[in-house]
C-alpha cells in the first residue's frame, strides 16, 4: 500500500466536525455542473436551504459509478461544452455559503497532473475531492497533493469492505469518510438498503471523521433512517432528477428543505 499522508484536516473537515459536534445531522446534495446554465444558482440555492456542504459533479464521458439519472446530467453538461476548466472557472468567480465538495474520476486528474489539479481545485474555492475509481493502494499521492493545497481527499468505503481495509481507507481520508449504501451505481430506490445503515454503524466504529452515507438515498425518510447510524447522507439522483426535470433553484432548494427538515425532526 501507499504510504498516505499525516492527517490534516482543511476547511471541509474543520466545517462538517463542528457541525457534527454541534449535533446536526450532515447534509451533502449533489448537482452535475454545467447540465444548464443554472447550476450555480442551484448550488447557492441548496446551500442556503440547509446544506452543509455541496457535492459539485464534473462531468466526465465514463462515469462508472454513476446510474442513468446522474449520466443524463452530465452528458447534457458535456454536449453543451462544460469542461473542468469551465466548471473551475465559475467556481472561483462565486463564494457559497458552504464548502463545495468536487466529484469527478481519476482520468481527469491524471491527465492534469496531480498537483496541478490540485491547486486548481484550491484555486476555484474547492475544499474537497471524491474519486471514486481511486483505489486505496494508488490514492497516496493524490492525498498528499490535494492535502498539501488544502484540498480535503475523501476516500469512499463500501458495503462489502472487509473492516481491516475499511479501516486503512479511512485513515487515509480526509474532511469525511464517504460509505457507499449499496453496492451498485447511483440512483433512486424505492425503499432503503439495509447495507446503508450497517455501513454506517460499521465506520463510525473505525474512525471519528464525520461519516456521511450516499447512494441508494433518495428522500427525507430514508435520509432520516441513514442519520440513526450515520453523521450524514449524500443525495444525488432525487436531486438531479428534479433538476433535469425542470425544478431549478427553487425546486432544488425545497427539495433540500424537505430533507433538511426531516434530519432536523429526526434528530430531536
Amino acid at each position: 500500500m501507499t504510504d498516505t499522508p499525516t492527517r490534516r484536516g482543511g476547511r471541509l473537515e474543520v466545517h462538517l466536525r463542528a457541525r457534527r459536534d454541534a449535533g446536526h445531522k450532515l447534509l451533502l446534495p449533489y448537482v452535475t455542473a454545467g447540465y444548464d446554465d443554472e447550476w450555480i444558482d442551484v448550488v447557492h440555492a441548496v446551500a442556503d436551504a440547509g446544506a452543509d456542504a455541496v457535492e459539485i459533479g464534473i462531468p466526465f464521458s465514463d462515469p462508472v459509478i454513476d446510474g442513468p439519472v446522474i449520466q443524463d446530467a452530465s452528458m447534457r453538461a458535456l454536449q453543451r461544452g462544460t469542461t473542468p476548466t469551465s466548471v473551475l472557472d465559475a467556481l472561483r468567480r462565486t463564494e457559497f455559503a458552504v464548502p463545495v465538495v468536487a466529484m469527478t474520476y481519476y482520468n481527469l486528474v491524471f491527465r492534469a497532473g496531480e498537483r496541478r489539479f490540485a491547486h486548481q481545485l484550491a484555486e476555484s474555492g474547492v475544499s474537497g475531492s471524491i474519486l471514486p475509481d481511486l483505489p486505496l493502494e494508488e490514492a497516496g499521492p493524490w492525498c498528499a497533493e490535494a492535502n498539501d493545497a488544502g484540498v480535503d481527499a475523501v476516500l469512499l468505503v463500501a458495503p462489502s469492505t472487509p473492516d481491516e481495509r475499511a479501516e486503512r481507507i479511512c485513515a487515509a481520508s480526509h474532511g469525511f469518510v464517504y460509505g457507499i449504501g449499496v453496492m451498485g451505481v447511483t440512483g433512486e430506490r424505492s425503499t432503503l438498503a439495509a447495507s446503508a445503515a450497517r455501513v454506517g454503524v460499521r465506520l463510525r466504529a473505525l474512525t471519528d471523521l464525520p461519516v456521511c452515507v450516499g447512494i441508494g438515498v433518495s428522500n427525507a425518510e430514508q435520509a432520516a433512517t441513514v442519520c440513526a447510524a450515520a453523521d450524514g447522507v449524500a443525495i444525488g439522483s432525487a436531486l438531479v432528477r428534479r433538476l433535469l426535470d425542470g425544478a431549478g433553484p427553487n425546486g432544488a432548494a425545497a427539495f433540500v428543505a424537505e430533507v433538511r427538515a426531516g434530519l432536523d425532526g429526526a434528530a430531536r
